[in-house]
């Protein structure tokens, strides 16, 4: 019989909002986190080096790695300097900041990282409660891909997404009762064009991060926001 890790954690960490509440998360439910970060072409690249710094100040173990390759694959404006970037979802279709291939990448890749640091839960930070409707982003691709990765490498791991059926301003909600909503507000990069903290404030994650905030603090000030969020992601 298998034996499953219980103790320990694989975050998908990329520095921004949703990974960043998603590390400490992880802290709280796991005795031991580590933290794997992937350069895969993107323009924001300056997310790593807050990953790195975030990473040190969580006390987790921290790696990056290099999966450019994933850049040359299709043409998106996170990866293309020379598309211009959607500000709205196109009717029909998902925005081209949609990287085809990245959240399946990433979660492969980090099962196969897990597998060799005897790591059995994984987090990452999709949600498909978000704006943009990625495909990759959805609770049904994320539980196929669970199986397959059991079945690929006959292992049990567990993909959690503690924020897959939460909205932004429930985001900031959590990070604020995790105790890091000052750190997630002034030392991430969710910003599609590299800025740091509030960022550009006009690019589509931007928008979205500053929307989430302005309603967070707008019902925590009305004393409206529920205070048992956490028991809404909770390991199972």
């Amino acid at each position: 019989m298998q034996t499953v890790n219980k103790d320990k954690a694989l975050v998908v960490f990329s520095g921004g909002q949703d990974s960043t509440t998603c590390l400490f998360w992880a802290k709280k439910h796991f005795k031991e986190v580590w933290a794997l970060t992937f350069v895969y072409g993107q323009k924001h690249v300056i997310e790593v080096e807050y990953a790195e710094r975030i990473a040190r100040k969580a006390q987790v173990h921290w790696e990056k790695m290099d999966v450019s390759f994933i850049s040359h694959l299709s043409h998106n404006s996170l990866t293309d300097s020379t598309i211009v970037m959607d500000q709205e979802k196109p009717a029909g279709s998902v925005p081209n900041t949609f990287v085809p291939g990245r959240n399946l990448f990433f979660l492969s890749i980090a099962a196969v990282y897990a597998r060799e640091h005897g790591i059995n839960h994984m987090v990452t930070g999709v949600s498909q409660t978000d704006f943009s409707g990625y495909p990759d982003c959805r609770d049904a691709f994320i539980k196929s891909l669970n199986v397959t990765l059991n079945l690929a490498m006959e292992e049990q791991f567990v993909i959690h997404t503690p924020l897959m059926w939460i909205d932004k301003m429930e985001t900031w909600a959590l990070s604020d009762q995790l105790g890091v909503l000052d750190l997630v507000r002034n030392e991430t990069v969710t910003c599609y064009n590299g800025i740091p903290g509030d960022g550009c404030g006009h690019c589509p994650s931007c928008k979205l991060r500053r929307e989430g905030l302005e309603h967070y603090l707008a019902a925590k000030a009305a004393g409206t926001i529920n205070e048992d969020l956490d028991l809404k992601v909770s390991v199972k």
